[in-house]
């Protein structure tokens, strides 16, 4: 047998060695998804991991990310309104207020069409994430400035090489932790979940109001906020019929594609933790849900040449009655998750 020189040898061990101890190693995120709940979507080059969403909270809550040190994402998206703003429009640099309401941020990693914001601009996490800081009205920022600021900061410097192997810090790696984090923003232990995993039961009032919104007969909500998926959102961009053609002045999707058959259409919130996530609609012009349903659904909604098919009532109204309006909301409280709400995990941690 020929001998191998030591040289050579000793070599190659250290080759090996270095090959296997420089590899950058993540642990991959737990979800925690019930059994039968659908899966989480998530891209092949920005998979979840514990060490990207640590990062990416403390970058969800990190002032400096503003031109003046103070508006971060969390400022418009507090996590005891389901990461949404109980204003009407929310508020950034200098005060400044925006023209739509702050969406929630609540099980975003199941979105099977990609669209982000509520005229669907954004087509992935990781692209919605780098607007907000360069957005003359939110945060007015440059992404030079952010990066520099970040690199300054040594904790920054580390949580980067856990995350990703790397300290480099860029505008990519940044919004792809704050996507890691947006996505693991999962709510899936309301009384609602907890009645269908068998360990409670609804009352006749939240079992009514759960059968009339499934209904296509009477709540016909089912169409945009189905119970079977447990998602109660399709996730879709619809015109849901808020305003006559002549009252358009927010165009929605139409915006983004230029196709006009997309005027006046918007993302479709989830249903969960709507009663924490007033007001609603895009402009937030309903302060509650009983709003929604008696001053818009009630009478079916505005025709014109861009509703959604599925709204098959306008101007014919819903057969509900007070009692059935207002098991439909006791119904829509079962869908608030408390431990989500309050899950420290998901808090600042600055």
């Amino acid at each position: 047998m020929k001998k191998i020189p030591f040289i050579a040898f000793f070599g190659a061990v250290l080759c090996i060695l270095w090959s296997c101890g420089s590899k950058h190693q993540t642990t991959p995120y737990n979800f925690n998804i019930p059994a039968a709940y659908p899966k989480p979507i998530e891209p092949s080059d920005n998979l979840t991991t514990v060490e990207g969403v640590k990062l990416g909270r403390k970058l969800f809550y990190d002032k400096r990310l503003s031109r003046d040190n103070s508006q971060s994402c969390g400022s418009c998206h507090l996590q005891q309104h389901g990461f949404s703003d109980p204003n009407r429009f929310s508020k950034g640099i200098n005060g400044q207020e925006g023209y739509r309401q702050s969406m929630t941020l609540v099980n975003l990693a199941y979105n099977p069409y990609q669209r982000f914001f509520w005229d669907g601009r954004a087509a992935s996490l990781e692209q919605q994430a780098l607007e907000p800081i360069r957005n003359p009205i939110e945060m007015d920022n440059t992404w030079d400035e952010v990066v520099k600021r970040i690199k300054a900061d040594k904790e920054y410097l580390q949580l980067f090489d856990e995350a990703f192997g790397t300290r480099k810090v860029d505008s990519i790696l940044v919004s792809k932790a704050l996507a890691q984090f947006v996505r693991s923003l999962v709510s899936f232990n309301s009384r609602f979940d907890q009645y269908v995993r068998g360990e409670i039961n609804l009352t006749p009032s939240e079992f009514n109001g759960y059968n009339l919104i499934q209904s296509q007969l009477k709540g016909d909500c089912f169409h945009c906020h189905n119970a079977e998926d447990k998602l109660f959102s399709g996730m879709r961009i619809v015109n849901n019929g808020l305003d006559p053609e002549s009252q358009w002045s927010d165009l929605g999707y139409y915006n983004v594609t230029k196709n006009p058959a997309d005027k006046a259409k918007f993302k479709t919130p989830t249903l969960r933790n709507i009663m924490v996530s007033a007001p609603y609609m895009h402009d937030g012009r309903f302060n509650t849900v009983k709003d929604v349903i008696e001053q818009h659904y009630f009478f079916g909604g505005y025709m014109s040449s861009t509703i959604d098919p599925n709204m098959e009532f306008v101007n014919q109204g819903l057969d509900l009655s007070a009692t059935d309006i207002q098991d439909i909301i006791t119904f829509l409280h079962t869908l608030t998750d408390e431990s989500f709400l309050n899950n420290p995990q998901h808090s600042d941690p600055n």
